[in-house]
C-alpha cells in the first residue's frame, strides 16, 4: 500500500472511531439494574409495579432515569452470568428477587443492592442484623412472618373441611422452598393435619410428579413459592385440576390462573416497596443503614369458580375472611 492510501485510511479510520463511540450513547443516569428470577412474561406484573412506583417517586425512564432488565427464566444456574452483566454496566442500584439477590451479591459487594428474598437475611449472610444490614445489600425479607406456613395450612383446613393428609410440593433445591421444610412438621401438627412432602426438582416431568402424589394417597396440596414453580404456573394448575385436588398457593398468580386459593405477600407490592428503598439509595442512604423490611401487605384469595368445578363447597364463612373472592 502506498504512504498516500495508508494515510488516508489511517485518517478515516480516526473519524470512523468517534463516530461509532458517538452512535452508543451513554444511558441516563441513574441506571438502575433488574434482575428477575422469572421469565420476562411471569414478572410482567411486578416490573408494571416497579415502573409504577418509580414514576411516582418522580422517575422517567429515559429521561432521569434507565432500567436494564434482565430474567432468569425460572432458573437458579442463569442469574449468576446475568447478575455479572448487570454488574459489568456499573449500575447505581440493583433489585433482585431470590436467587438473583444471590448471584449480585456474589458478583459485587460495593454495588447497592435491594434484595426480595424467601430466607433469613442474617442466616444467609446478607445481613449482620435486620435492623443495620452493614454491607451493600438491604430490600425484604418475604417469608419473615415465621407463622406465615402454619397460616396458610390453617385456611386451607379452613377452606376444605375434613382435610387431614397433604401433599407438600417443593424444589428443595431452590432456598426459597428449603427454607420452609423446618417448619412445616410443626405447623402441620398444629393444624392438624398429616403432610408428604413430594419433591420436584425437573418440571419437565410433571407426570412423574402427579403419579406420586396419586400413590401418597393425599387430600389437597400445598404448593412451595420458588420462582421455579412460578413461571409454570399455568401448567402447574392444570396438573393439580386433572387429579382433582384442591390446592393452595403462596402467590395470588396462580389463584387467578385457576388455582383454588392462595396466601401470601402481594409480589407486585414486594416490587413498590423496592422501588422506595432503592429511591432512598438513590439520593445517598447507604444499604447497609437501611433496616430489611418485612411484606406491607398479605392477601388471602380464593377462586370460588374453581372450587365450584371441583364440586367443593367452601364455607361462607372462610370466603368471608377472604381478601379476594375470583367468581
Amino acid at each position: 500500500m502506498k504512504r498516500r492510501e495508508f494515510i488516508t485510511l489511517l485518517g478515516g479510520a480516526a473519524v470512523a472511531w468517534p463516530l461509532a463511540a458517538q452512535a452508543q450513547p451513554s444511558p441516563v443516569r441513574p441506571l438502575i439494574g433488574v434482575l428477575s428470577p422469572l421469565s420476562a412474561a411471569a414478572a410482567s406484573r411486578n416490573i408494571a409495579a416497579l415502573r409504577s412506583a418509580l414514576r411516582d417517586l418522580g422517575y422517567v425512564e429515559g429521561r432521569n432515569v434507565t432500567l436494564a432488565l434482565r430474567y432468569g427464566d425460572g432458573s437458579a444456574e442463569r442469574t449468576p452470568p446475568l447478575a455479572r452483566e448487570l454488574i459489568a454496566l456499573n449500575p447505581d442500584v440493583v433489585i433482585a428477587g431470590a436467587s438473583g439477590a444471590s448471584a449480585a451479591y456474589n458478583a459485587t459487594r460495593t454495588v447497592p443492592i435491594v434484595a426480595i428474598i424467601a430466607e433469613d437475611p442474617v442466616a444467609a449472610g446478607f445481613a449482620q442484623s435486620m435492623a443495620k444490614p452493614s454491607g451493600n445489600v438491604t430490600g425484604t425479607w418475604n417469608l419473615g412472618d415465621n407463622a406465615l406456613v402454619g397460616k396458610k395450612l390453617d385456611f386451607f383446613k379452613l377452606a376444605v373441611p375434613g382435610l387431614t393428609r397433604v401433599g407438600v410440593m417443593l424444589n428443595p433445591d431452590d432456598p426459597a422452598d428449603s427454607v420452609q421444610i423446618p417448619s412445616l412438621t410443626a405447623a402441620a401438627r398444629a393444624v392438624g393435619v398429616n403432610i408428604e412432602v413430594i419433591e420436584v426438582h425437573d418440571l419437565g416431568n410433571l407426570d412423574a410428579a402427579a403419579a406420586q402424589i396419586m400413590r401418597a394417597n393425599v387430600q389437597g396440596l400445598f404448593v412451595g413459592v420458588a420462582p421455579f414453580w412460578f413461571t409454570a404456573q399455568r401448567e402447574i394448575t392444570a396438573m393439580v385440576a386433572r387429579l382433582k385436588l384442591p390446592a393452595v398457593y403462596g402467590w395470588r398468580e396462580f389463584a387467578d390462573a385457576g388455582g383454588l386459593m392462595s396466601y401470601g405477600p402481594n409480589l407486585p407490592e414486594l416490587y413498590r416497596q423496592s422501588a422506595r428503598v432503592a429511591d432512598r439509595i438513590l439520593k445517598g442512604a447507604k444499604p447497609g443503614d437501611l433496616p430489611f423490611e418485612l411484606p406491607t401487605r398479605y392477601e388471602l384469595v380464593v377462586n370460588l369458580k374453581t372450587a365450584k368445578s371441583m364440586g367443593l363447597a367452601i364455607p361462607e364463612a372462610f370466603l368471608l375472611l377472604a381478601d379476594e373472592v375470583i367468581e
